[in-house]
């Protein structure tokens, strides 16, 4: 038994579900679990929903409604000619179920409503995605997530019941044949909710089910030939990771490399189940592996850039030592005004952290800290991590900017700078 996932890049048109059945026929797999994302940009449609929904504009949440069912109808055409096939009247169920939801709906929980109805897009693709291998003969069974993935009710980043999901992942998935079943959903197991994983959940998905039915490997297909060492629309030189330890990628991951979330490695890693990251354009490709053995292969310096970043400085406000206490109440804070902390270093009288004001929390937090503290602030800096650097990158990475800050370490250098 093998996890295949495919992404919403993948499968974005009628072009991309074609194209998961050559996958399939290249690779001659027949007994997998298939977990597809929604298709293309939907989710971010769907937010657009939830936006105006809960803001309660009903004409324009219905606009985009509108915008959600047509995008899939097209891609419906294009798949199936026969306009009386049941596909149509599978998908307008879901249709009607979203709606029906957004009509009767009294809650004004946004993560709530959040679940419920960007859910539609994973539910609306795989049943797309099974009935076109069905029509091509390609033999496969249609699989609900959220009657095997059981979760508590901290909605949008729910927390898995490990040994209730895998009792219903055992009871119900078939290891002989091919399923089809959705990422990023679960369901909660008081009411039966839906709830979706959180960041990379599709990733997540995949791992779950390898985890849990102690699969052979999980391939995630995208497009891409596999991870590279940089970013290549900064970076003009890049190269192929051909393999990565478990350890390595979590390394990465965490500074910010769009290489796999480190909670779909931790299951993986547990039990030794490699990961490979292939290109849906290019099937017979090798890839990368994610797995136990080597480091790094090739080994190489690995450059990841994180943009649009804020640098605050810290000092005391009577020069004495910023000590641990001051340092908690700072933490504190931050967690308050959810920024994501990407780097720190500190001094005896000052501190400097490279925070992510990602919900646009800046001026309350700074108006917190100015209370304790002297602050000096930088926003949209770009913070450089290069991971098994060399001098020479380094000095050439920072010619001709104005690096604000710099921290080195045995394996890793980061520089803060103002572009």
């Amino acid at each position: 038994m093998k996890i295949f996932k495919f992404g919403g890049a993948s499968i974005k048109d009628a072009a991309g579900v074609k194209n998961i059945a050559e996958v399939l026929k290249i690779t001659n797999e027949k007994n997998l679990v298939i977990v597809v994302s929604a298709m293309g940009k939907t989710t971010n449609l769907l937010e657009k929903v939830i936006a105006e929904y809960l803001i309660g504009d009903h004409t324009k949440y219905k606009e985009f409604v509108s915008e959600f069912k047509e995008y899939h109808l097209e891609i419906l055409k294009d798949l199936f000619e026969n306009p009386n096939h049941p596909i149509y009247q599978n998908v307008s169920a879901l249709f009607g179920k979203m709606t029906s939801f957004l009509e009767v709906n009294k809650s004004k929980n946004h993560a709530f409503v959040y679940d419920q109805v960007v859910s539609y897009g994973e539910l609306t693709s795989s049943t797309i995605v099974s009935a076109y291998l069905s029509e091509i003969d390609i033999k496969n069974e249609l699989l609900d997530v959220r009657n095997c993935i059981k979760t508590d009710a901290n909605y949008r980043d729910a927390n898995v019941d490990w040994q209730a999901t895998q009792k219903k992942i055992l009871k119900k998935v078939n290891t002989i044949g091919i399923t089809i079943t959705q990422g990023f959903l679960g369901s909660e197991t008081t009411n039966n909710f839906t709830t979706t994983l959180g960041r990379e959940g599709s990733d997540y998905t995949a791992a779950i089910f390898a985890f849990c039915m102690n699969a052979e490997s999980v391939t995630i297909w995208k497009d891409v030939p596999g991870v590279l060492n940089a970013d290549p629309r900064y970076f003009t030189q890049t190269i192929l990771l051909n393999h990565i330890s478990y350890r390595e990628a979590i390394e990465l991951a965490f500074y910010g490399a769009s290489v796999i979330h480190p909670k779909t490695l931790q299951p993986l890693q547990r039990k030794e189940i490699p990961l490979y990251v292939k290109s849906f354009l290019n099937p017979k490709e090798p890839g990368t592996c994610v797995g136990k053995g080597v480091t790094l292969d090739p080994q190489t310096s690995c450059f990841i850039l994180k943009k649009g970043l804020v640098l605050i400085s810290l000092s005391s406000l009577d020069f004495s030592f910023i000590m641990e206490d001051n340092i908690g109440d700072v933490f504190k804070w931050f967690h308050k005004h959810k920024m994501k902390v990407e780097m720190i270093q500190n001094s005896a009288i000052s501190f400097s952290v490279c925070v992510n004001d990602k919900f646009n929390n800046l001026e309350p937090l700074l108006a917190k800290l100015r209370e304790k503290f002297s602050v000096k602030w930088n926003e949209n800096v770009t913070l450089y991590t290069i991971r098994h650097f060399n001098p020479t990158e380094v000095k050439a990475l920072a010619e001709n900017k104005n690096v604000l800050l710099k921290q080195e370490s045995k394996e890793t250098v980061q520089l803060v700078i103002k572009e």
